[in-house]
């Protein structure tokens, strides 16, 4: 087959990354497999930049010169900084003045060229974040009625008025408007989210998608929604079981120059504890809660993989922020060294860093929202109860962590402190975890699912 995969970059979060392992391994499996990006970071020749303008228009450049000429007289004079931000959303043109108006931006013609940026016509296309300033979602409709289309959503932005996840927020099911809030990435000036999701509505009905997400959580929103697929399908994400496995856990803190005898807490995200979604803080209120005893508990590290930020302490607990690692191996070997992974989120959809770490047989507490109840097996036991009602709970020899309701700072603490004191129930929750990750979480398994799936579809599609 020839795929087409699409997606912002090939470098980047969980969906940049479970997009580029998708489209590698089709590639390794012998299939004509491209990834079309808006921004490519690697030098990988079936990755395909979507062309971008990188030129001023002639027509723009008086603006963008009396643009900069004002800049020293901002915060001087009154009313230059709003002169500038109406000289900059000119010369932005069309598109600036949209996104004035609190209109999502679909202005990227380079979006367009997309069949024609690989060397053969794909048989299919298979689309994941569409966000992110490079894809006009209008082209889904002539796309569609050109090529079989699969759109897999790794947030809810298709479904919404503007934003990625709607923390609690029904109006997505409505028609959105009188939004609650703006700021939520992608942020938009104004309130219009009522004409963004009529716009939505009108393209999706006038398309012919398949979707797919990695949650039943996610797949019973869109069934709710404006988006209307010609068919649904939940399909796990997966991970690479050759790079993220079970390791000895001295050799791998060697490597990485960690203390051997330190209790090590992972926590991992595109962004470290900026990442809005995730909730950074909660962590630190459960670190603070944490009750270690100087006798019998030995020196805690808190390791935060994926931001920046100087080295600081809680209590006797150190913390150390990790930049973002693009080798994956060297990502493998940060699970292996840990004893614990945490994963505290406000919304969240099938994180691959919970699989990665299940699959680095790593016990996992994390708050139990969006897909996450889909992906640990929570232990309800004894001074530890997660006090969520609902959920599926699991006896020691099934667990593979321990879920907290969302904002549950003493229920995390608890949680954390038992598994680190307790070597035997760390063992058998991390031994359940590596177990049940090769079982559900295969990177093979999830691309077998896909590639069957693109058989059927194109075996059933007709040109419109």
């Amino acid at each position: 087959m020839n795929i087409l995969h699409v997606c912002t970059s090939d470098i980047g979060g969980g969906a940049e990354k479970e997009a580029r392992i998708l489209f590698m391994t089709c590639r390794q499996r012998g299939h004509a497999s491209w990834l079309a990006v808006g921004y490519k970071r690697s030098n990988d020749p079936d990755v395909l930049e979507i062309p971008r303008p990188r030129q001023v228009q002639s027509w723009a450049r008086p603006f963008w010169v009396l643009h900069g000429r004002l800049q020293p007289l901002e915060g001087r004079l009154r009313g230059v900084g709003r002169m500038r931000s109406w000289l900059r959303t000119l010369a932005q043109g069309r598109s600036g003045i949209e996104q004035e108006l609190g209109r999502e931006d679909f202005d990227f013609p380079g979006s367009r060229r997309l069949l024609s940026l690989p060397p053969k016509r794909p048989d299919i296309i298979h689309a994941h974040n569409l966000h992110g300033g490079y894809f006009d979602l209008r082209t889904l409709v002539e796309f569609s009625h050109d090529v079989p289309v699969i759109v897999t959503l790794h947030d809810e932005w298709m479904m919404t008025g503007h934003c990625a996840y709607t923390l609690g927020c029904s109006r997505w099911e409505s028609g959105c408007g009188n939004c609650p809030d703006l700021t939520i990435y992608p942020a938009i000036r104004r309130d219009a989210t009522a004409y963004n999701w009529r716009r939505k509505q009108n393209i999706y009905s006038r398309s012919r998608l398949w979707v797919s997400t990695p949650s039943r959580w996610l797949m019973d929103r869109v069934q709710r929604s404006m988006l209307v697929p010609v068919e649904g399908r939940v399909i796990n994400n997966g991970v690479d079981m050759g790079t993220f496995h079970p390791a000895d856990r001295l050799t791998a803190r060697a490597g990485l120059d960690l203390p051997p005898e330190a209790c090590i807490v992972l926590f991992s995200a595109n962004g470290g504890k900026r990442n809005r979604f995730k909730d950074y803080g909660l962590i630190e209120r459960a670190i603070a809660l944490m009750n270690q005893d100087e006798l019998k508990t030995p020196p805690t590290l808190l390791i935060v993989l994926g931001g920046d930020g100087d080295d600081e302490h809680i209590g006797r607990v150190s913390i150390r922020h990790v930049p973002f690692q693009n080798d994956q191996a060297t990502v493998a070997r940060f699970y292996q060294a840990a004893d614990v992974y945490v994963h505290a989120a406000k919304a969240d959809n099938f994180p691959l860093t919970i699989l990665e770490a299940l699959a680095c047989g790593k016990p996992v507490v994390a708050t139990a929202v969006g897909g996450i109840p889909e992906q640990v097996k929570g232990l309800r036991m004894a001074n530890c109860d997660v006090r969520i009602g609902g959920l599926n709970v699991y006896g020691r020899d099934a667990a593979t962590g321990f879920l907290v309701p969302p904002g549950d700072a003493e229920g995390m603490a608890l949680c954390i402190e038992r598994l680190l004191g307790d070597e035997g129930l760390r063992r058998q929750l991390g031994h359940n975890a590596a177990q049940d990750a090769r079982q559900r979480f295969d990177l093979q398994r999830q691309v077998n699912d896909y590639l069957k799936w693109y058989e059927e579809i194109i075996a059933q599609w007709k040109p419109w």
